[in-house]
């Protein structure tokens, strides 16, 4: 049975935005991987469901957030370059994160241990602080909703789109406004949700990065979302051996129930999570993109067109968050789900035994992974040399039987 082909691949919105092929799909909207044409550009672009387009309501809130998340500055936020309507479709523009979501690294490597959930936690924060200060919530912080870049760069996306969507005309039971894993007790109750909101969700998201799993489980979205009103998250060294206390304290703080106990937003949250980095000595770390992603698959397949190796990159094997060993390419051995680090013990785990410690760059394996050693040091050297070879040969057997005749000739 055919798949329904997607109306949108190809439609160019405005005369500017071409669209080339699907990234993700919500219940509200749908990302695509398209080309700004008159910059020349990658971008990724966010379609909003036609429920949406339709509602005056709606497009009035989408136009408000769209234009104040642009205003925003700071690096752990994706960018907003452009919003418009064209033709009922309601869309936003932003900058393409080149890598995957930290839900599909999660998938790949499995529990954080601490340094590697302070280097995901640290611009996190800070992009939600950012938008704390100007009066916007996030209200749907998520793994899926955390993007990194090849280059270790993490931002948060999807800023406003909740808020619009809630303000909207339209219900359906279909959208759930917030990942009900990660929702707030007061979302729950009233949908109302301030800093303090992301807050919390930043806790369980800080949870399931040391744990591996979420805090609640249940039969069905409601039931999952209403057990936090009854419930307290637990600690993360409940679950997990080797999480130290401090990192508890910030999830149970950042979990309270009562919006008051929590950190006012995320800056006083960030403030909390690096005194704690500095009192462990944790070390720095660079978060490694997932190696298999939806943004990378679709690049692949419709950007094979470019020249060969341009862009590329040699993807080995996912390994474990050890600092020192971050670069995506740094090659590893598969590991399952492993505990975090233990307290205090910064220091990258000991090499196998008969196996020296990986320390090869990036661009090292780049470029020695590609293909076997040859003599000259590439393939037209060896057969340069091959052919060199053949011709002293028969020059040689030439000689032998050119004196041969002479010989004979004499005598």
């Amino acid at each position: 049975m055919n798949s329904p082909v997607d109306t949108m691949l190809g439609t160019v919105l405005e005369d500017r935005y071409r669209i080339d092929a699907p990234i993700a799909r919500g219940g509200m909207s749908a990302v695509y991987l398209g080309v700004d044409l008159r910059l020349g550009r990658d971008v990724a672009v966010k379609v909003m469901d036609p429920r949406y387009s339709a509602d005056p309501q709606f497009l009035r809130r989408f136009e408000f957030e769209a234009r104040a998340v642009a205003g925003l500055k700071h690096p752990g936020l994706v960018a907003v370059y452009d919003q418009g309507i064209d033709g009922g479709i309601a869309f936003l523009v932003m900058e393409l994160v080149d890598g995957g979501s930290l839900r599909e690294l999660l998938r790949e490597r499995g529990p954080m241990p601490p340094h590697a959930v302070v280097a995901v936690a640290d611009p996190v924060l800070g992009g939600l602080g950012t938008a704390h200060a100007a009066g916007l919530v996030h209200r749907d912080v998520k793994p899926e909703n955390v993007l990194i870049s090849d280059a270790g760069e993490v931002k948060v996306a999807d800023f406003g789109l909740v808020r619009a969507v809630a303000e909207a005309g339209v219900t359906s039971a279909s959208v759930i406004l917030g990942t009900a894993a990660y929702l707030s007790p007061e979302q729950v109750e009233s949908t109302h949700a301030d800093a303090r909101s992301d807050v919390y969700s930043m806790g369980v998201m800080m949870f399931e990065l040391l744990t591996g799993r979420t805090p609640f489980h249940g039969d069905s979205p409601l039931a999952l979302a209403y057990q936090r009103l009854s419930y307290d998250v637990p600690a993360p060294g409940d679950v997990i051996a080797g999480v130290p206390a401090e990192f508890d304290e910030i999830v149970l703080r950042a979990t309270e129930r009562n919006p008051d106990d929590r950190y006012a937003d995320g800056f006083e949250m960030q403030a909390a999570l690096l005194a704690v980095a500095d009192e462990l000595h944790l070390p720095p770390y660079t978060v490694p993109a997932p190696r298999r992603s939806r943004e990378r698959e679709i690049r692949a397949r419709y950007r094979a067109a470019a020249p060969a190796g341009h862009g590329t990159r040699v993807q080995s094997r996912p390994g474990p968050y050890e600092p020192g060993n971050s670069a995506a390419d740094a090659p590893a051995p598969v590991e399952s789900p492993r505990p975090v680090a233990a307290v205090g013990d910064p220091s990258p785990a000991p090499p196998r035994p008969g196996r020296p410690a990986p320390r090869r760059s990036a661009e090292l394996d780049d470029r020695t992974d590609l293909e076997p050693e040859f003599i000259g040091g590439s393939r037209l050297g060896s057969v340069l040399w091959i052919l060199f070879v053949l011709l002293v040969v028969a020059g040689l057997g030439a000689a032998g039987f050119y004196v041969g005749a002479t010989y004979l000739a004499v005598f």
